[in-house]
């Protein structure tokens, strides 16, 4: 048997082995790399059954992020808002306006609109939105300049690295409760954030959380 195949075949199997065991540490080394909402989520923007602006709305009329996502400081969650809210304003404002069809049809027969989601967390992540918005975390720093969106788009990573940069030094973000919901705000300038951070860090008593069960519960 030993004339029937060279001697350097006695090495193929722990070739093979180790050639798979590399290939395979590779692909999981490049899904966890890429696979993160920085590669597979920022500049997602999903065509939606109704265009809404928040440029006209926020930017341009003024109105205020709690008049439509009202649960936003009570609630782990954004609400998106209903078809009634929309209705409050249109059912004066672009009443006839066929682009608000869905709209109305929507408000009166009860049937939510099928907004496509745009920024979601893994099942593992735990995100409570009322305690950084209660806490100085305006919605600009996750969502981007959101104000000046006329559609919506995934404007930041979201991924651990992005949220763990907050966490270790939360005074280099926390701005005055007041200004959270001002999406044109800015401080001074940087000493002057980083002052005033410290400043709510310590009266709001805001914890540095790295540990894991902060977020995967």
């Amino acid at each position: 048997m030993s004339d029937i195949f060279p001697k350097w075949t006695n090495r193929l199997p722990l070739q093979i082995l180790a050639g798979g065991a590399v290939t395979m540490a590779s692909v999981v080394a490049g899904v966890w790399y890429y696979f993160t909402p920085e590669y597979t989520r920022v500049g997602y923007q999903p065509i939606q059954p109704v265009s809404f602006s928040h440029n006209i709305h926020v930017d341009q009329l003024g109105m205020d992020c709690r008049y439509c996502h009202n649960g936003v400081e009570s609630s782990w969650y954004s609400n998106v808002p209903s078809s009634s809210t929309c209705m409050a304003c249109h059912n004066q404002v672009l009443k006839d306006d066929p682009k608000l069809a869905l709209v109305r049809e929507s408000a009166a027969s009860g049937k939510p609109i099928p907004w496509v989601q745009i920024h979601k967390t893994p099942d593992y992540v735990y995100f409570n939105h009322a305690v950084h918005v209660n806490r100085g975390v305006s919605c600009v720093h996750c969502h981007g300049q959101i104000n000046q969106m006329d559609e919506v788009f995934h404007a930041k990573p979201l991924g651990m690295a992005f949220c763990l940069e907050c966490h270790r030094q939360p005074e280099a973000f926390l701005r005055p409760p007041e200004e959270v919901y001002n999406l044109n705000w800015r401080a001074e300038n940087p000493t002057r954030q980083l002052a005033d951070g410290a400043r709510f860090v310590k009266e709001w008593d805001v914890k540095k959380l790295e540990n894991c069960s902060a977020c995967h519960r």
